[in-house]
């Protein structure tokens, strides 16, 4: 879970998007009006080529063009674009074909929806060959995939949406900004006094850390305790082993990442759930601030990450 806390003065603006909480922040409060319109056309745009549960959007259509070169956006391109290289960069651990796997194990709906399924007998047949992001054919204005698969950007698309917000607000405005979509931070533009204070943590309850960051960066956290829904009498989580259709095994409850983006940040974040314990040797290799926090609660902190506040006791 990651809050905002500024000292300078600012005007912050939220609502709800895609089931989560969009905050936006900026630090000349007459900007606020103007750069919550921006955000919001960005977020509609992004809705409309990338959700997997519009029918009416492009990324949904795919499914249904039998495997033949369908022409697409430059918006869609971007995103697919970011999915791609997320998967490559990553060995796989982070995979846009994951969709069918997902739909598969009930998640077929926006998240909210999800309860709604219980009971009503519905049943979705969807891709079920092995799937792997090379399927996948993009090239600048049309992409292919294999008939009947599903794509699904949930591990990038979030974290590029609010980076491009981020930086659209401050390419027009001028002003330092902050957006926060679920906790997918990214900054741009000039910051407070005191930089943009984070705090990060599992619960209200449980350990936290500030954490102070500055302009053109990026903050996630992936998480295998949120996101959760019964299907077939098991408690499932939203982030799939790409190479078993399933979800990863929860070694750790949370990693954060702060990175120069927070697609990158969400990248290697959920990359490290997919990994499990073996995400801990990549990321000291990596050297950027995280904080992953095990299963049992054991923090495991990377690149001078500040200890939770109640080690400083």
């Amino acid at each position: 879970m990651n809050g905002v806390a500024v000292r300078t003065a600012t005007a912050t603006s939220s609502w709800s998007v895609w089931g989560c909480a969009a905050e936006l922040t900026v630090t000349e409060p007459g900007s606020i009006t103007r750069a919550e319109q921006i955000v919001r056309a960005e977020l509609a745009a992004v809705d409309a080529a990338c959700s997997r549960f519009r029918p009416d959007s492009e990324l949904s259509m795919l499914a249904h063009a039998g495997g033949r070169p369908t022409p697409i956006t430059p918006t869609l391109r971007t995103f697919l674009e970011a999915a791609l290289t997320a998967a490559r960069l990553t060995d796989g651990d982070v995979d846009p074909t994951v969709g069918s796997a997902l739909m598969n194990l009930g998640y077929d709906r926006d998240f909210d929806r999800l309860s709604q399924r219980a009971g009503t007998g519905e049943h979705t047949a969807t891709f079920v060959t092995a799937a792997h992001w090379t399927m996948v054919t993009l090239t600048d204005d049309h992409v292919t995939i294999p008939a009947g698969l599903t794509l699904d950007l949930g591990a990038t698309a979030k974290a590029l949406a609010a980076d491009r917000c981020a930086r659209a607000v401050y390419d027009e405005l001028g002003t330092g900004v902050l957006v926060s979509l679920g906790g997918d931070i990214a900054t741009s533009g000039p910051h407070p006094d005191t930089g943009w204070r984070i705090r990060v943590c599992d619960g209200e309850s449980e350990p936290s850390t500030i954490v102070e960051i500055g302009s053109d960066t990026g903050v996630a956290t992936s998480s295998t305790r949120r996101r959760r829904w019964m299907h077939e009498g098991q408690v499932l989580h939203h982030i799939l082993a790409p190479q078993l259709a399933r979800p990863a095994e929860p070694h750790w409850r949370t990693v954060t990442v702060i990175a120069s983006s927070c697609l990158t940040a969400n990248t290697i974040s959920t990359a490290c759930i997919v990994r499990g314990a073996a995400a801990t040797a990549w990321l000291a290799q990596i050297g950027l601030p995280t904080r992953s926090v095990a299963a049992d609660g054991t923090v495991v902190r990377t690149g001078h990450w500040p200890e939770d506040e109640q080690d400083r006791s």
